[in-house]
């Protein structure tokens, strides 16, 4: 089963999974799990925000500013599975996405702040 498979199938946190397996075997969580490497790799998901926003400011065009966001992802979603395989962290993406999403449509404008 392919990722986009496994997104429509089983969402987010199934693609999680397979994506910090994938890291795993590539030796990115080589080592001990601790604060220090969680860290570390969220350091990585804001480098990669940055790579995002370089491509839009150096004009490199679509594909290369969604390719940021790609890696963007593939970071976050390594580092959220890594946690909830220590149980770090205890709840569904999935769910949370949901709850969130549901809570936001009944926001104010800005959520109530200026910008």
């Amino acid at each position: 089963m392919n990722s986009q498979e496994i997104v429509s199938q089983y969402g987010l946190d199934a693609l999680a999974a397979v994506l910090h397996e994938t890291a795993v075997e590539k030796g990115f969580w080589d080592g001990e799990y601790n604060h220090d490497k969680i860290g570390n790799k969220l350091a990585l998901v804001h480098s990669e925000v940055t790579e995002v926003l370089e491509a839009i400011r150096k004009n490199q065009g679509s594909e290369k500013v969604v390719e940021e966001i790609a890696d963007t992802l593939i970071r976050l979603l390594d580092v959220y599975a890594a946690m909830r395989n220590e149980e770090a962290v205890l709840h569904s993406l999935d769910e949370m996405l949901h709850q969130k999403m549901e809570r936001n449509k009944y926001r104010p404008k800005l959520h109530g702040n200026l910008f």
